[in-house]
């Protein structure tokens, strides 16, 4: 699954079937290559969320699903927003621009990061090295 296809999403929890919101963005671990959160846009007046991977039931085709055990507390403390991914510049651990994220591949069973898509072309996600404000900065290979 591509990040861009899980964008729109609505996330739903499993027992109850109530909407929590939609996949705003998705967040990377470098060092794990998984992705580590899911950040959502709340529904119906609800604020935005950021939910973490373990939270997930199943990312599938037309929704992810939330264990319902999982489901955020409104009065709990939100989680902290991780950086993203998408359109952050690359830059290799040699200091050269790469060009911008289009797209990142992930596997939507484990959250493992398949490929990172660039506008100069693919890069393996077990190159990854860091993801901050600036820049996601990879192995130069």
């Amino acid at each position: 699954m591509m990040f861009s296809q899980a964008r729109g999403l609505p996330v739903v929890t499993l027992g109850e079937a109530d909407q929590l919101g939609v996949v705003k963005s998705l967040a990377v671990d470098t060092a794990s290559g998984r992705v580590t959160h899911a950040r959502l846009t709340g529904a119906r007046g609800r604020k935005e969320l950021t939910l973490p991977w373990d939270a997930f039931h199943a990312f599938g085709p037309d929704a992810v699903l939330v264990r319902s055990d999982r489901a955020p507390d409104a009065a709990a403390p939100p989680e902290p927003a991780p950086h993203e991914a998408l359109r952050a510049k690359v830059l290799t651990e040699d200091g050269d621009e790469r060009g911008t994220v289009k797209d990142v591949s992930f596997d939507p069973a484990t959250g493992r990061i398949g490929t990172v898509c660039t506008a100069l072309g693919e890069i393996p996600g077990d190159r990854l090295l860091g993801l901050g404000d600036y820049a996601l900065v990879v192995r130069t290979g």
